[in-house]
């Protein structure tokens, strides 16, 4: 197990500096974004064997505020147990989530009649709807750009695209695997609401395992919101080995 949050934790610190710049602040690094997207967040430096303080947190949060960026912590509690007393003593809420890893070649579910589920190539007539899915999903409305960075990612190499779409050529689920090396992990899997409940989630990462296995990934993860989604991925052979623990301030 060890070996294993080992290979997340380095991939974990590998997988934002394609689209952000790292800022060092002692055992805490912050992620910033390069232009538009999904804001980053901090995490404990890769490497770094010292505690972290709630000094140290207060820092960073500084920092944010300076950049108008979220207040936002990700880590491993496993991996990094010590800042969780750090951070909540710096006034942030810390909710967990299953960290989940797949065994095996997974379970392709049966797409629902009437759906075709595919990658999503860098031309496809499908990126601008798949690339707008997850923002609907979360309720968060699209980056103009979403599009063009999505193709960027995908014609480099970065990061690769699944879609339910439907009979309309217009995606009603979609989301991405984005690998380093031979780790990979699953992100954005988002349904549009009216699309919910047939599926659809389960058959688009069943598709992005499949690609990533093409692809040589040997290690594919996750994180499941809570433990009913972690339920459902457990369908497709994936297992709970950890805890990902986010920080924000309180909503």
């Amino acid at each position: 197990m060890a070996g294993m949050l080992s290979r997340l934790e380095t991939y974990y610190d590998a997988v934002p500096r394609s689209a952000a710049r790292a800022e060092e602040f002692g055992p805490l690094t912050l992620f910033v974004r390069e232009g538009e997207g999904w804001p980053y967040y901090a995490r404990p430096t890769l490497g770094h064997t010292g505690g972290v303080t709630a000094g140290d947190v207060d820092r960073v949060r500084a920092r944010q505020r300076e950049l108008g960026v979220p207040e936002a912590f990700e880590w491993v509690a496993e991996t990094t147990p010590g800042l969780r007393a750090a951070v909540e003593k710096s006034g942030l809420v810390v909710r967990e989530h299953p960290l989940m890893v797949l065994e095996g070649e997974g379970t392709a579910p049966a797409a629902p009649e009437g759906v075709t589920v595919r990658m999503v190539g860098a031309e496809d007539p499908a990126l601008p709807s798949a690339a707008a899915v997850p923002y609907a999903a979360f309720g968060v409305a699209p980056s103009p750009a979403a599009a063009a960075q999505v193709a960027a990612r995908i014609t480099a190499g970065l990061t690769h695209l699944a879609a339910a779409v439907g009979t309309d050529g217009g995606a009603l689920c979609a989301g991405q695997h984005q690998p380093v090396g031979s780790v990979s992990e699953v992100v954005g899997v988002g349904t549009l609401p009216t699309a919910r409940r047939r599926g659809l989630g389960l058959a688009v990462t069943a598709a992005l395992i499949a690609d990533a296995r093409a692809r040589g990934v040997e290690t594919v993860f996750l994180t499941a919101t809570d433990e009913s989604v972690a339920r459902l991925y457990g369908r497709l052979g994936f297992r709970t080995v950890a805890t990902a623990l986010i920080a924000e301030t309180a909503s």
